[in-house]
């Protein structure tokens, strides 16, 4: 009875979090709350676990509570190439119902609210404004993704990581060094010296 009280306290809150990201591009009543409440589930995705996977339809739209994943993708030799790192307070989707070219992972032990492509469309259809303020999340986050895509290969390494630095502050401590190396397009131990030099 208590772990079905903290679940309703903890989805609450986890709610409130997206709902008042929601309310930073658009209005919605409480009706409207209400009805986009009932669609979404909590979704916990452990560390290294697919959001998508490429190759496959995305069938649901996931909202980052808390954790950090990235895009991925396997170039020509197959090495596995990290292009982005994506935070908290983004949205995740698919809607064009084609399969994905790219992974994506979650990168530490994360939190998202989800909601079936279906439920998210109905959303779509009873909320006249939902469509607007999905547009300008979608303007804002690609704005993001263009400054913080994986730098140039003819930068140094130095310099790439310094830039690394300066897009995602909060990352080193919370993610493994490896992924960092895939997202720099350097080795791990590489980037092992980089870091001991600046220090």
């Amino acid at each position: 009875m208590i772990n079905n009280k903290k679940r309703t306290i903890a989805k609450f809150t986890i709610m409130e979090e997206f709902i008042e990201y929601m309310l930073q591009f658009g209005n919605l009543n409480k009706q409207q709350i209400r009805f986009i409440s009932s669609k979404a589930i909590e979704t916990e995705l452990k560390k290294d676990a697919y959001f998508a996977e490429a190759g496959k339809v995305l069938k649901q739209v996931g909202f980052i509570v808390d954790g950090i994943l990235r895009i991925c993708y396997y170039n020509n030799k197959g090495e596995e190439i990290t292009k982005i790192f994506i935070e908290e307070n983004n949205l995740l989707y698919n809607l064009r119902n084609v399969p994905s070219t790219e992974y994506i992972q979650a990168t530490t032990d994360s939190k998202l609210l989800t909601f079936s492509n279906q439920d998210w469309k109905e959303i779509s259809d009873t909320i006249m404004e939902w469509d607007s303020i999905i547009q300008k999340i979608t303007n804002k986050s690609l704005i993001q993704k263009l400054e913080k895509v994986s730098p140039l290969i003819s930068q140094d390494a130095t310099t790439r990581y310094l830039e690394f630095m300066k897009k995602y502050p909060t990352l080193v401590n919370r993610i493994p060094l490896s992924y960092i190396a895939s997202y720099l397009g350097i080795t791990q131990q590489s980037l092992s010296r980089i870091r001991k030099n600046i220090r």
